[in-house]
C-alpha cells in the first residue's frame, strides 16, 4: 500500500510539472521521459520501484521532490539503530522487518545493517558528546573507567541541579593516567562546563584521577573517593575469613551519618587491622578524609548514599554488559569507545533523577560556604525535603 500511494504521488508531482498526460500545453518547460529502476525507503528496508522522469526543454533533469523525500535514509538508519540497540544482531536484522511479499527489497545483509549501524552510531556520539554544557547547572561530576580487553575507557557523568544525570564525555586510553582523564576534563571545560561555585567530584582513588581534577579545576573542586572502591581495596589485602567482620565495620562506619563518630570508627578499624594487616590497615587510611567529604559537608541521607560512590556510572555501564557480549573479538580502543558511547547514550534516555534530588540545594550551600563564596539561603521547602 505504501509503494502504490508513493507510486501516486510521484506520477502527480510529474502531472503537475507536464500537464495531464496526452494534452498539449504550450507554456510546459519540461517533458516526460520514460521510467527507470530507482528504490524508496519503506518499512526498514529498501524497495526497488520504477520511478518517472521529467526532462527540462533545454536539457537536464528535473529532480521530483515526493521521489528525493522517498530516498532519505534517516527513517532506515534509525529503525536499524533503534532494533540494534534493543539487541537485534545484523544477522537477524531482516527476520524482524514486516514481510513484503513479492516486492523486490535490498540493503538488510549483515554487512550492510552494520554499515548503517556503524555511521548512525558515531554520528549521534559526535553530536551528543561535542553539545555546548553552558546551560548546565553541574553540581557534581562522577568519573570513572570501564576496561574493555586491552582499552580503558574513562566516563564522564554529570549531574545537574535538579538532579538529572547527563553523560557528558569519554575517553579512550590504555589505562587511566593522568593525560587521558585530563584532556576528558578539559574539553567539558572546552565546551562550558561551569565550576565557579564549587563542583563535587566523584572517583575512586586512583592518584591519575586526582591530579587530573587538580590541575582542570583547581580549588574549585571537592573530591569525594568512591566508598565502593575503598572497601575493595582494604578487603582484598585479608584473606577470606577477616573479610565478613571487616567489611560489616566499613558498612557500618560509612552509614554513621556524624562526621567526627564516623572518622573516629575507622580509625579505630584501622587500629584493629594494623597488627596482623598492616596492608589493610595502610590502604584504609590512605586518602580517608576524602571518603569522607560529604559526611564533613554535612549532606545527610539518600543524597550521600547516591554521591558517595561511583555506582551511577557502573550502572549506566552494564548496558554495555547486554551488548557487548556480542563482540567476539575487540579490533580497537576506537570500537571500545563507541560500543562505551553506545551503551550510556542508550542508558541516559532511561535516566532516573537522583536518589536524594530534593536536598541537593544543601550541598550547593555547602559547596560555596567550603569555597568561601557569597552563599545564598536555599529554598525552605527543599531542605525540609
Amino acid at each position: 500500500v505504501g509503494l502504490a500511494v508513493l507510486q501516486a504521488t510521484m506520477e502527480n508531482e510529474v502531472a503537475e510539472l507536464v500537464g495531464p498526460k496526452g494534452k498539449h500545453r504550450a507554456d510546459r518547460q519540461a517533458y516526460r521521459h520514460g521510467h527507470e529502476p530507482g528504490w524508496a525507503v519503506i518499512a526498514g528496508r529498501q524497495v526497488r520501484l520504477e520511478r518517472p522522469r521529467v526532462r527540462r526543454k533545454g536539457g537536464g533533469e528535473v529532480r521530483l521532490e515526493s521521489y528525493a523525500w522517498a530516498q532519505q535514509e534517516d527513517s532506515l538508519n534509525e529503525a536499524v539503530l533503534a532494533r540494534l540497540l534493543h539487541g537485534v544482531s545484523t544477522r537477524s536484522y531482516a527476520a524482524t522487518l514486516e514481510d513484503m511479499g513479492e516486492l523486490e527489497t535490498f540493503g538488510t545483509s549483515k554487512s550492510r545493517v552494520g554499515q548503517r549501524f556503524l555511521r548512525q552510531m558515531e554520528a549521534k556520539l559526535r553530536e551528543h558528546l561535542s553539545r555546548r554544557l553552558d546551560e548546565l547547572q553541574a553540581v557534581a561530576l562522577l568519573v570513572d573507567g570501564v576496561r574493555i580487553d586491552e582499552w580503558t575507557v574513562v566516563v564522564a557523568l554529570g549531574v545537574d541541579a535538579e538532579g538529572r544525570k547527563h553523560v557528558l564525555g569519554l575517553r579512550e586510553g590504555a589505562t587511566e593516567n593522568e593525560a587521558t582523564v585530563r584532556s576528558l576534563l578539559e574539553d567539558l571545560v572546552e565546551r562550558g562546563l561551569r565550576y565557579d561555585q564549587g563542583l563535587l567530584v566523584v572517583m575512586d582513588g586512583a592518584k591519575a584521577l586526582r591530579a587530573a581534577v587538580r590541575a582542570v579545576f583547581g580549588k574549585q573542586a571537592l573530591v569525594q573517593r568512591c566508598i565502593v572502591h575503598k572497601k575493595r581495596n582494604v578487603l582484598d589485602h585479608l584473606p577470606e575469613s577477616e573479610k565478613r567482620w571487616a567489611s560489616r565495620k566499613l558498612t557500618q562506619a560509612y552509614r554513621e551519618p556524624d562526621y567526627a563518630l564516623a572518622r573516629s570508627a575507622l580509625e579505630r578499624l584501622a587500629d584493629q587491622l594494623e597488627e596482623q594487616h598492616p596492608g589493610a590497615a595502610a590502604s584504609l587510611r590512605e586518602g580517608l578524609e576524602e571518603t569522607l567529604t560529604l559526611h564533613r559537608l554535612g549532606i545527610p541521607g539518600l543524597l550521600r548514599t547516591s554521591l558517595s560512590s561511583t555506582n551511577l556510572v557502573e550502572s549506566a555501564l552494564s548496558a554495555l554488559e547486554a551488548k557487548g557480549h556480542r563482540v567476539k573479538r575487540w579490533r580497537s580502543g576506537q570500537q571500545a569507545e563507541r560500543w562505551v558511547g553506545m551503551a550510556l547514550w542508550h542508558a541516559e534516555t532511561r535516566f532516573r533523577r537522583l536518589r536524594g534530588h530534593r536536598l541537593i540545594p544543601l550541598l550547593r550551600e555547602a559547596l560555596r560556604r567550603e569555597l568561601g563564596l557569597d552563599q545564598t539561603l536555599a529554598e525552605p521547602a527543599l531542605v525540609a525535603g
